[in-house]
C-alpha cells in the first residue's frame, strides 16, 4: 500500500525551498498526524540536531514513521558536494551524509543525497565527477546497508546539477556498482522537466524505486499545476511500489493550507 509524508525542513539556510512544514519539530508532527499523514521526512542543519532533538519521542506520540532524512543541509550549510575537486572537501562530505545515515537508520528510515552530488565544472571533467559520486555511493551504500535501509539518490533537473538528471542516466550509474543497496528517489518536479513520460519512467525503474517526492509541475503542492497523477499511480502499483508519497512541495500559499491540499489529493488519487 502507498503511504502519505509531508517534509519539515530544520535548515535555516534552505528558507524558502521546497519544504511544505518549517522549523517547529513539535507543531510540524502534531499537524502531520492531525491531518492523516503516515509519516514525516525531515531535513535537518546536521545528524546532531536529529539525536538532540525529540524527534524519537515525538513520532512515538504521535503515531508516525519517519520516510526519510535529507542531507541537503551538507551544501546549502556547508558548501560540500560529493563531486568536488578537493579530495579533503570530498571526504567531509562523505562523513556528513555517513553521519546522516547513522541517525536515520538508527530510526529505521533511509538517508537522501540531492544537492550534494553537486555537478562536473570547475576543473573537474564529467568522467570525474561521475567517477567521485560512484565512489561514494559504493561507500554510502554499503553503510547504509549495516541499518537495513537503502540509500536514496535523487536524479535533479538540469538546472540544478549536470550530472544525472534522468531514471535511465541513474540506472545505467547503478549498474556500475557492486552494491545493490541504492535506490531511485523519483522527484516527480524533477521528472515533469526531464523525463518524457513519467509513468513510463518509473516503469523503467521497476524495483529500483526506492522513494517518491509527491509535488506538482511547478513545485506547489500536489494538484495546483498539471500533472497527471493517474497514470503515476498506475504505474507505481504496477512495479509493487510500496513507499511513502513525500510531499517536498513550496508551502502555498501557507504550510497548513500545503498539507491539506497534499492529503486531499493524495487521498483522491490512491483511493
Amino acid at each position: 500500500m502507498i503511504r502519505s509524508a509531508v517534509t519539515i525542513s530544520l535548515v535555516e539556510e534552505a528558507r524558502g525551498g521546497p519544504f511544505v512544514f518549517w522549523h517547529d519539530l513539535p507543531a510540524a508532527c502534531r499537524r502531520a498526524a492531525e491531518l492523516g499523514f503516515d509519516a514525516v521526512e525531515v531535513f535537518p542543519p546536521s545528524a546532531e540536531a536529529v539525536a538532540d532533538s525529540p524527534l524519537k519521542s515525538l513520532l512515538s506520540e504521535h503515531n508516525l514513521k519517519l520516510a526519510a532524512v535529507g542531507s541537503g543541509a551538507g551544501w546549502v550549510k556547508h558548501k560540500l558536494t560529493l563531486t568536488s575537486g578537493d579530495p579533503a572537501i570530498r571526504a567531509k562530505a562523505r562523513d556528513f551524509v555517513k553521519s546522516i545515515i547513522d541517525v536515520a537508520g538508527g530510526l529505521g528510515a533511509p538517508a537522501i543525497i540531492g544537492s550534494m552530488q553537486g555537478r562536473h565544472g570547475d576543473g573537474v571533467s564529467r568522467d570525474a565527477a561521475l567517477g567521485y559520486l560512484c565512489e561514494a555511493l559504493e561507500e554510502l551504500g554499503s553503510h547504509a546497508a549495516n541499518y537495513g535501509v537503502p540509500l536514496l539518490y535523487e536524479p535533479l533537473n538540469r538546472y540544478e546539477t549536470n550530472l544525472l538528471t534522468t531514471i535511465e542516466q541513474s540506472l545505467a550509474v547503478f549498474g556500475k556498482l557492486s552494491t545493490r543497496n541504492v535506490k531511485l528517489l523519483c522527484d516527480l518536479f524533477h521528472m515533469n522537466i526531464e523525463e518524457a513520460n513519467l509513468a513510463t519512467a518509473l516503469r523503467t525503474a521497476g524495483p529500483a524505486v526506492g522513494h517518491v517526492h509527491f509535488v506538482d509541475s511547478n513545485r506547489r503542492p500536489a494538484g495546483l499545476g498539471h500533472i497527471d497523477y493517474a497514470p503515476i499511480v498506475a504505474a507505481l502499483r504496477d512495479i509493487g511500489y510500496a513507499g511513502y508519497l513525500s510531499a517536498e512541495a513550496f508551502p502555498y500559499p501557507d504550510p497548513d493550507a500545503a498539507a491539506v491540499q497534499t492529503v486531499r489529493t493524495f487521498r483522491t488519487i490512491t483511493a
